[in-house]
């Protein structure tokens, strides 16, 4: 049968349709071959194209179309894969920056470490492993790398916080006196300005070159040199204000607590109006202790005020914890703080209160009680009522063993039913039972062992796997109400040799004794006040004490915390 010719317009079609269907063949060769029924479609068109075009036409289009809508969707299924590798390399970089800041932190050990950084890969492998598969849409994947990366975002920014708030803490090397000029309460004066024609009431027994400090820096505020009467005590400068010789004081805000106690209603009866910070360079003798092998005694004080820690105040606490880091044991002495006692470079052989110590310093407390136990004393860690507080709370509470019952008063701070025995304290409850002194049989003897049994509490609670988890919180939230001259690194040291070792430690208390009298105090320098006479055989049980602690033993009937 002869074949028909074709015209010039069915011959430009059939040239088209062929073209069409190379390209149709080419995409087909990209999903390699997996359709057969696509593939058997386009052969059909290939070896009978007149049939296509006579009666397939239509049907070409819509292979056509779902083609193309397989084409994008794989674009999108690439797009994803994309997405997904991409977000599996940030958590992987993420990982590496919070690996970066632990080792910086510098607090855990080595092993911990390792532990750590296994878990971040099999975390990124678990994020990689969703991605690389062919089936499914890998959803579930992108939300957990997302969660991860989250969760190491916000606990580097808090690691980060923490060490900046350790070095804050730790490497304390000064110490401010704050010198005020105060006005009875009634009087027109609210700032300095006001007092040009005041006189002004001064002594320079007691801080002589700080009080000169302060009237030239007065004296430059107000463009004039004030009138000044000398008072040879700073009982004769608080009683000429009381009767009208001079309508201002200056003296060192420390030691108000002194004036309350000789005057009834001190601080009611007058104003603060201006004042000036001294800051002065603390003796470090501390740097040259290796805390993970020495024996040492820290000076832990406990200053009885609200505000910056720096300030000097008179020193309510007063424990010194000798510690021996190879034995794992510690011995916490307990000095009341109305101990009748030298401060040595200051009192010049007189005596006073082991409380009034802290108006001139930390390091002066160290000193007198160095000198008293006949032992060094190269660390200090000063607390005040804010840092109790917060340190209870962020540990969850402590439990305490007090040795007797009963209710604190409302001095404390807080009223509240004491139990003999254990007792669970939130920080406001720790801080009202460690400052009772007035519904307790022992007064201010048995608060020194309250203390004690906080410190002690808190050790325990310290060493436990709650410190782990609270660390960074107890870190940032003390940052400004605690303060050491203890390195940041001798800090690290011992979290880390804890965290290594993992061994109990054995605590020993004791207190100093003593007999109440009443004496003149050179910081006050008027009548007698109420101060503690040591008792010699305490003294010496305690110098003993800690000669045996140096040397190596285990006390007996030492509490365990572990």
């Amino acid at each position: 049968m002869k074949k028909k010719k074709r015209t010039p317009k069915e011959f430009n079609k059939q040239k088209k349709l062929e073209k069409n269907v190379r390209r149709s063949l080419d995409i087909e060769k990209s999903f390699k071959g997996n359709n057969k029924e696509e593939g058997r479609y386009y052969e059909e068109i290939y070896y009978n194209p007149a049939k296509s075009v006579s009666g397939n036409r239509s049907d070409l289009g819509t292979k056509k179309k779902a083609l193309g809508n397989r084409k994008g969707n794989a674009r999108k299924r690439n797009k994803k894969d994309v997405l997904g590798l991409s977000l599996a390399g940030l958590q992987g970089l993420i990982s590496v920056v919070f690996m970066v800041m632990l080792f910086i932190l510098d607090m855990l050990p080595i092993g911990y470490l390792g532990i750590i950084a296994v878990i971040l890969l099999l975390l990124l492998g678990i994020t990689l492993a969703t991605q690389l598969r062919k089936r499914g849409r890998r959803i579930g994947g992108k939300v957990f790398s997302l969660f991860i990366m989250i969760l190491l975002l916000f606990t580097t920014y808090y690691i980060g916080k923490a060490k900046g708030a350790l070095g804050e803490i730790s490497g304390g090397s000064y110490k401010v006196d704050n010198m005020v000029v105060a006005v009875l309460v009634n009087d027109d004066a609210e700032v300095i300005d006001d007092t040009v024609a005041y006189k002004f009431g001064v002594q320079y027994t007691m801080s002589g070159d700080d009080v000169r400090s302060a009237v030239a820096d007065i004296n430059e505020k107000l463009g004039t040199e004030i009138q000044t009467v000398e008072y040879g005590s700073l009982s004769e400068q608080a009683q000429a204000l009381h009767d009208g010789q001079v309508q201002a004081i200056i003296y060192n805000e420390g030691y108000t607590g002194i004036l309350e106690e000789a005057f009834e209603n001190y601080s009611e009866n007058v104003k603060v109006i201006y004042q000036h910070s001294i800051k002065k360079e603390l003796d470090n003798t501390a740097a040259q202790v290796e805390v993970k092998k020495d024996t040492f005694s820290v000076f832990i004080s406990g200053i009885d005020v609200f505000g910056p820690i720096e300030t000097n105040s008179r020193s309510d606490v007063n424990i010194v914890a000798t510690i021996n880091p190879t034995t794992h044991q510690i011995l916490l002495t307990t000095t009341p703080r109305d101990y009748y006692v030298e401060i040595p470079g200051i009192s010049g052989g007189q005596k006073d209160k082991l409380t009034h110590a802290g108006i001139y310093g930390v390091d002066a407390s160290m000193r007198t009680l160095s000198q008293l136990y006949d032992t060094e004393i190269p660390f200090y860690a000063r607390v005040n009522f804010t840092s109790l507080i917060e340190i209870v709370d962020q540990l969850g509470g402590v439990d305490v063993e007090s040795e007797l019952a009963f209710t604190t008063s409302p001095d404390s701070g807080l009223v509240m039913d004491v139990a003999q025995g254990t007792n669970h304290f939130n920080g406001q409850q720790a801080l009202a039972f460690s400052r009772e002194r007035q519904n307790i049989e022992g007064g201010d003897n048995q608060r020194g062992k309250n203390q004690q049994a906080v410190i002690t509490g808190l050790i325990k609670k310290m060493i436990s796997p709650a410190m782990l988890v609270n660390a960074n919180g107890i870190i940032n939230s003390v940052s400004g109400n605690v303060e050491t001259n203890m390195s940041q690194d001798q800090i690290q040291d011992l979290i880390k040799d804890q965290l290594t070792q993992g061994k109990a430690w054995n605590i020993y208390s004791v207190a100093a004794a003593g007999t109440g009298d009443e004496q003149v105090c050179f910081s006050y320098g008027g009548g007698a006040l109420y101060v503690m006479q040591p008792d010699q055989v305490s003294v010496d049980t305690i110098r003993s004490l800690i000669d045996r602690v140096e040397n190596g033993e285990t006390l007996e009937g030492s509490e365990i915390a572990q």
